[in-house]
């Protein structure tokens, strides 16, 4: 039965860091396009990031150059290095495939960035 495990998350100051970990059962992530998403309070989930089968990466304007994603296949799980964090980037932070067709959702990470 899969499961995603987020953990990772926190409050911190801005241009704090934080790194958000994925922990999968059920499926290996190396099969899939996998990614970061986000919920702000009132607002749906928001794509930050994704990973591909080969490693290829894509992030969301808002984070490119501040986060990264990683994968560790031999743990099977995904990673999202968060770095110079501001205000905006507060929200629950999931895992997920990218596909239309989302996996069950995990119970997430919190982040709040707040001085």
């Amino acid at each position: 039965q899969l499961q995603l495990v987020e953990s990772g998350g926190g409050l911190v100051q801005p241009g704090g860091s934080l790194r958000l970990s994925c922990a999968a059962s059920g499926l290996s992530l190396d099969m899939y396009t996998v990614g970061w998403f986000r919920q702000a309070p009132g607002k749906q989930h928001e794509l930050v990031a994704t990973i591909t089968r080969g490693g290829s990466t894509y992030y969301t304007d808002s984070v490119r150059g501040r986060f990264s994603i990683s994968r560790d296949n031999a743990k099977n799980t995904l990673y999202l290095q968060m770095n110079s964090l501001k205000p905006e980037d507060t929200a629950v932070y999931y895992c997920n495939t990218d596909r239309p067709t989302k996996w069950a959702w995990g119970q997430g990470t919190q982040v709040t960035v707040s001085s």
